[in-house]
């Protein structure tokens, strides 16, 4: 259930959205870096990584400290990650998206906190190669809290959770047995176990239709990624980057490409 917004207003809480992921997506990169160096999320300010200058409140400033400083460090001068820059612009951008796609109610809400905790994902997969399952967990919360809030009734509630739960298990048991006959097959790991446990979070979001989509996304996003990753990566690289982007897209815009494949679909079959 969505609260109908004036024109003004959705534009303004639009533009308010997008400054407040610009500043999860900071967050989020910090944390992401954080856990991957093994040091405290919650304690100690942020620092450059090169000579430990503690930055200023005007560094920390979303996008624009990274084009102000030209994306080095004011004290040391090194170079600054670009993804920096990027991760924030995308997560306010994805906020905005959101916010304008299902409007002032429950459903944004639980997307902003889901598409947090898969930039999270993306940034700690591509860095270490493996997904915390403390991240996954948190999907689930996500999931059951706004179970009720996001159904609207008890009768939508319940085939949200029957939907969800078969997503879970048919996406998630799905890949996993792929993974164990591919495993067997070609002598090595090919899919971690950190995947097939969020493909099956994810699953509980997506349900059984949109579930299909995701995972054809997952697939061409893998493979787009596989064929530009740095050298050091030729035999292996992170697939949680390209699950958790191929998720977002079918949680915004899934439902109206399966209606506009089944559309041309049933013209080319009944013309």
């Amino acid at each position: 259930m969505s609260i109908d917004m004036p024109f003004g207003a959705d534009v303004y809480l639009a533009v308010i959205l997008f400054c407040l992921g610009a500043c999860m997506g900071s967050f989020i990169t910090c944390a992401a870096d954080r856990y991957v160096a093994k040091e405290s999320v919650l304690h100690g300010r942020s620092k450059c990584p090169v000579c430990g200058h503690t930055l200023s409140a005007l560094e920390l400033i979303p996008i624009f400290s990274w084009l102000f400083l030209k994306g080095r460090c004011k004290n040391c001068a090194s170079p600054i990650p670009v993804r920096c820059f990027f991760t924030e612009l995308l997560t306010g951008l994805l906020y905005a998206a959101v916010y304008l796609k299902f409007g002032f109610s429950f459903v944004t809400l639980e997307y902003l906190l889901l598409f947090s905790a898969l930039l999270a994902v993306a940034l700690i997969d591509y860095d270490t190669m493996e997904i915390p399952d403390g991240l996954t967990l948190f999907g689930m919360i996500v999931f059951l809290l706004f179970l009720y809030p996001h159904s609207g009734s008890v009768g939508a509630l319940t085939e949200r959770l029957k939907d969800g739960v078969l997503g879970a298990l048919v996406y998630g048991g799905g890949t996993l047995i792929l993974s164990l006959l591919m495993d067997f097959a070609l002598g090595k790991e090919t899919l971690g176990g950190g995947d097939v446990k969020l493909f099956g979070m994810l699953g509980l979001f997506t349900g059984l239709k949109s579930g299909l989509l995701m995972i054809l996304a997952s697939c061409i996003a893998g493979l787009l990624f596989a064929l530009s990753v740095r050298k050091g990566r030729k035999k292996e690289f992170p697939f949680g980057p390209a699950i958790a982007v191929s998720a977002m897209f079918t949680l915004l815009v899934g439902q109206e490409i399966i209606e506009l494949y089944l559309e041309l679909f049933h013209l080319i079959l009944f013309q």
